[in-house]
């Protein structure tokens, strides 16, 4: 298996190299950009195997990218941003980026968000097909297409969304930790602290309940996440 490519593209020239030195340590390939539009246009010449990017740049913001990219892969993305409130954290992360980091960064977090988003697309693509499609409430969770649907029409989760919502309805009607869904959907092996399971929790539900399904996700106080089967 080749090295994977990794596009970077933060307009402070700094960030880029301290992000790329790092992650060439760890055996990656790297290539930086420094504005929206070379990024983009880089990636449709030659596909990376993760793109890591700045919200605010030049000639293409963060976001206008990460839609773009979304119509046409689902490659993992990175958002690195000095916007740290809740709304700019969930618009990035609606609009399909898999992790979303606030400046200033820490090298060490990037780099075990990196390698766990890689070790879960390892982990999915060794057990596809090891579970057939789950129907709970008015869903229907199909490993094989990464896709719930409610009805036949797709509820639009990302990759993340998807495998944590795939995760509970596995593991329906026990209660999962915060720190089991780090490990097991995520990939970080130590506790992180992170509300990043809260956040997408929060967005599965707003994405449930827009397509009008009656799938319910509990939140039990202290402990975790629930779904429970009522059939």
């Amino acid at each position: 298996m080749g090295r994977k490519l990794i596009y970077i593209a933060d307009d402070e020239m700094n960030i880029c190299n301290i992000i790329k030195s790092f992650l060439m340590k760890e055996g990656y390939d790297v290539e930086t950009f420094q504005d929206g539009r070379s990024i983009y246009e880089a990636f449709n010449r030659r596909t990376a195997d993760m793109l890591i990017i700045d919200i605010m740049m030049p000639k293409m913001d963060g976001y206008a990218i990460c839609s773009l990219i979304r119509q046409k892969s689902s490659v993992p993305i990175i958002i690195i941003s000095a916007k740290d409130t809740e709304a700019d954290k969930i618009a990035g992360l609606n609009l399909g980026s898999d992790d979303y980091l606030t400046k200033p960064i820490s090298p060490m977090e990037l780099m075990a968000r990196v390698k766990s988003i890689f070790r879960r697309i390892e982990l999915d693509k060794n057990h596809l097909g090891s579970h057939p499609g789950i129907r709970i409430s008015d869903v229907t969770i199909n490993p094989d297409t990464k896709q719930a649907e409610l009805e036949g029409k797709s509820l639009g989760l990302t990759g993340m969304e998807f495998s944590l919502l795939y995760y509970l309805a596995v593991h329906r009607n026990r209660v999962v930790s915060r720190a089991e869904l780090l490990d097991k959907v995520w990939g970080f092996e130590n506790v992180v602290e992170t509300r990043a399971t809260d956040d997408m929790i929060k967005r599965i539900r707003k994405k449930l309940f827009e397509a009008g399904s009656l799938l319910k996700i509990d939140t039990v106080w202290g402990v975790g996440f629930r779904i429970q089967d009522k059939e």
